[in-house]
C-alpha cells in the first residue's frame, strides 16, 4: 500500500474565498451580489419563521431603487401589527380584503416582467442571426421531414406543458406558507 503524500496534493479550485465587505464598484457584480444575497436573506427569513414561529417583515431596496419585499404571514399583517398594536395576522388572506388584491397584482406583474425578459432575450437571439429550428421555414420540405418536425413540435409543447405544471404546482405548494413579492416602480 503506498503512502498519501499530502504536502504534494494541490488544491483543484479557490473554493469559498473570504470577500472584504465594502460597496461594490462594478455595476454587474452589484446587482448580481444584490439578488443572490436579497434571496439568500429571504430564504434564512423563511427558516427562521418556520423553526421559531416569527412573524417577520422585510423591505429591501435594490441599487436600482426597486422595492422587494418578504412578509410571513404577510408583510401587510406584520406592519399592521406594529402600526396598530393589534394582532391580525390573517390579512392579506380574505377575498375582500385589499392586501390580497394587492399580492395578486403584484404576482401577476411579475409574471408579466419575466414574460417580457424572455421575450426579449428571444429577440435579441433572433436579431443575432440564431433562428431557433421551429422559425426555419418548412416550404420545401419532404413528408417524411414534415412528419418529423409535427413530431417535435409536439415534443417541444409537452415538455413546454410539464415545466408549466411544474411551475404551477411548485408556486401554488410554497405560496399559502411566504409571502414574497416585488413592487415596481
Amino acid at each position: 500500500m503506498g503512502e498519501i503524500n499530502l504536502n504534494n496534493a494541490s488544491k483543484k479550485t479557490m473554493g469559498r474565498e473570504k470577500i472584504e465587505i465594502a460597496k461594490i464598484k462594478i455595476k454587474t457584480r452589484l446587482q448580481v451580489a444584490f439578488s443572490k444575497r436579497r434571496s439568500g436573506l429571504f430564504r434564512k427569513a423563511s427558516e427562521l419563521s418556520l423553526l421559531c414561529g416569527a412573524k417577520i417583515a422585510i423591505l429591501v431596496q435594490s441599487p436600482a431603487g426597486k422595492i422587494f419585499t418578504f412578509g410571513n404571514p404577510s408583510v401587510d399583517s406584520v406592519l399592521n401589527h406594529f402600526q396598530t398594536g393589534r394582532v391580525n395576522f390573517s390579512a392579506g388572506f380574505g377575498a375582500n380584503n385589499n392586501f390580497s388584491s394587492r399580492r395578486r397584482y403584484d404576482e401577476a406583474m411579475r409574471k408579466l416582467d419575466r414574460e417580457n425578459m424572455i421575450k426579449n432575450r428571444m429577440k435579441e437571439k433572433v436579431e443575432e442571426g440564431n433562428t431557433f429550428w421551429w422559425d426555419k421555414s418548412i416550404e420545401g420540405l419532404e413528408l417524411h421531414e414534415l412528419e418529423e418536425y409535427l413530431e417535435a413540435l409536439e415534443e417541444l409543447e409537452s415538455n413546454v406543458l410539464n415545466k408549466m405544471d411544474n411551475y404551477t404546482s411548485w408556486v401554488n405548494s410554497n405560496s399559502d406558507d411566504f409571502h414574497v413579492r416585488y413592487i415596481g416602480s
